[in-house]
């Protein structure tokens, strides 16, 4: 179940990551890849409660290969308690993102990351999150990407 539901949230991603490849081709040269803000191409997230837009930079997201990616979330958004199948690399662009361990959603035991913080989590780690205010993060890594939430009920791909 752990692996399908894997699949599930990368075969979402894809479309959104071949959809940032061609918006940024042409963009350099010999492979790099440049954005400003302003080039960044914004769209719902599946796998996330509704309210957070997603803007691939780099991937795929379902492939063994380096990804980067923002999450642009409203004030108020709460990320159920889950976990990530490979390391997760988060640095808050924009207002403040609030993290906590665990299995149960407690916003008293979070901590508030500010823009310019950064955080880096092993694979597997149990998590929740929060926005107080409008928050941009920047997540990258090695993919697959994907989000198991610990609680199925919680999962809005099966709402």
């Amino acid at each position: 179940m752990k692996r399908l539901s894997l699949t599930v949230s990368c075969v979402m991603f894809v479309s959104m990551a071949l959809y940032a490849a061609s918006a940024f081709a042409g963009m350099g040269s010999e492979g790099h890849i440049a954005v400003t803000p302003a080039d960044l191409k914004w769209a719902d997230v599946p796998s996330l409660p509704p309210g957070a837009k997603v803007a691939v930079i780099e991937g795929p997201l379902n492939e063994a290969v380096p990804y980067t990616f923002r999450l642009k979330v409203p004030a108020g958004y709460i990320v159920p308690p889950h976990t990530h199948p490979v390391v997760e690399r988060v640095t808050v662009i924009f207002g403040t993102f609030n993290l906590g361990f665990g299995d149960r959603f407690d916003p008293v035991k979070t901590k508030p990351y500010p823009a310019g913080s950064v955080i880096i989590m092993p694979p597997g780690m149990k998590m929740f999150a929060f926005a107080p205010e409008e928050t941009v993060i920047q997540i990258h890594g090695t993919g697959p990407w994907g989000i198991t939430y610990i609680n199925p009920a919680e999962d809005p791909r099966k709402k």
